[in-house]
């Protein structure tokens, strides 16, 4: 398949949703061979679904023995597996963790779920916002006075659940390759949005952050110079000047630097009374004018950028950072790597698209 770093790695994807789809678009990306086992009438529209880029579908109905020995037999041949269903799931398809690894020793068996294989919530449903709010996130996030604010489902499904099962199951894949031996990879999002706010836990207990608020500390827009503003013609501009230096030079380019109140730069009872003072500023002019005071100043200083409007900065667009393929403009591969790039291996696949030519290509026979 692809050229990427992970080329020549065979993975076996149990079609699900959100986090172990991305997981897998990942390890796709960087040129792992991605099956999917989608079920028969899957969902149409799939030429849309770009989190199921770049791999193969075979089409398989997991209740019938002659299809669910076909999964079975394709693990067998696989170096990794993803499923996220929920526990206990794949235990009574006769595909879990003990005959999979029976059947292939080498198998590095990922499990991707919300609240995890164990616990007493593991059987509950969830999604990202249950997440992320049981792990102390969303209660961080958003205005003060007003309700926590859902940051999409970054957090959870990505960021806490897709990104470390791809981590997981690759860093369990280099130690099969030395011990011979696969194993099971229990990657829970409640985990991993725990595992991404070990910084506020080090800083709430230094006394340096308050836990209890939002809209009150260095990195939630409780400081007037880490915060986002609206400018004259109602769009936004974000500014991050934390260090000493950037928050000098970002006080000249706003003309504030002769008021001696944003000498406060780090006292917090300022801050409300110093963003409102930044705010009228920043309203005074668009966001136009701001990119061309700001921009690429160490300001630290960037437009906020609607979905469509972030392919077309020139920036962006320099680095590649989005492609148009097979008709839709949509992220590009990432992280890039020197020697061995990455790429999108194709569209989405129609369910059921390849399943002669990947039995075939696998070694695996009909039953």
């Amino acid at each position: 398949m692809g050229s990427g770093p992970l080329n020549g790695v065979k993975v076996l994807e149990f079609t699900g949703l959100g986090p172990a789809p991305f997981c897998c678009m990942l390890l796709s990306d960087m040129g792992a061979d991605v099956v999917r086992i989608d079920r028969r009438g899957g969902r149409g529209l799939r030429k849309y679904d770009l989190l199921a880029r770049g791999r193969r579908s075979v089409v398989f109905d997991l209740k019938q023995e002659g299809d669910k020995a076909l999964a079975l037999a394709m693990a067998g041949k696989a170096d990794i597996l993803v499923e996220g269903f929920r526990p206990g799931v794949m235990e009574r398809l006769g595909l879990g963790p003990e005959p999979a690894l029976a059947r292939n020793p080498r198998l590095v068996y990922g499990r991707m779920t919300g609240w995890g294989q164990t616990g007493p919530l593991a059987q509950s449903a969830g999604h990202d916002i249950n997440y992320i709010a049981l792990s102390g996130a969303l209660h961080a996030m958003g205005r003060r006075g007003e309700p926590p604010a859902p940051p999409l489902n970054l957090v959870g499904d990505f960021g806490g659940g897709a990104l470390y099962l791809a981590m997981g199951v690759l860093a369990a894949l280099v130690e099969a390759r030395t011990s011979g031996k696969g194993q099971v990879v229990d990657c829970a999002m409640v985990d991993g949005v725990a595992s991404l706010m070990t910084l506020f836990h080090g800083l709430a207990k230094a006394g340096i952050w308050n836990s209890d608020a939002r809209d009150a500390n260095l990195l939630d827009g409780g400081a007037h110079f880490y915060d986002v503003y609206e400018c004259a013609d109602g769009k936004w501009i974000s500014l991050g000047a934390i260090e000493p230096e950037f928050y000098a030079l970002m006080l000249e380019k706003l003309g504030l630097a002769s008021d001696p109140a944003f000498a406060a730069h780090m006292d917090r009872a300022a801050w409300p009374q110093l963003s409102a003072k930044v705010a009228a500023v920043v309203k005074a002019k668009t966001r136009a004018q701001w990119q061309i005071a700001l921009e690429g100043s160490d300001v630290c200083f960037a437009p906020v950028l609607s979905m469509a409007e972030a392919p077309l900065h020139p920036h962006n667009a320099a680095r590649g950072t989005y492609i148009e393929a097979d008709g839709i403009m949509q992220p590009n591969v990432a992280p890039r790597f020197s020697r061995t790039p990455g790429a999108i291996q194709g569209p989405p696949a129609e369910p059921g698209a390849d399943t002669e030519a990947v039995l075939a290509e696998w070694g695996v026979r009909p039953c």
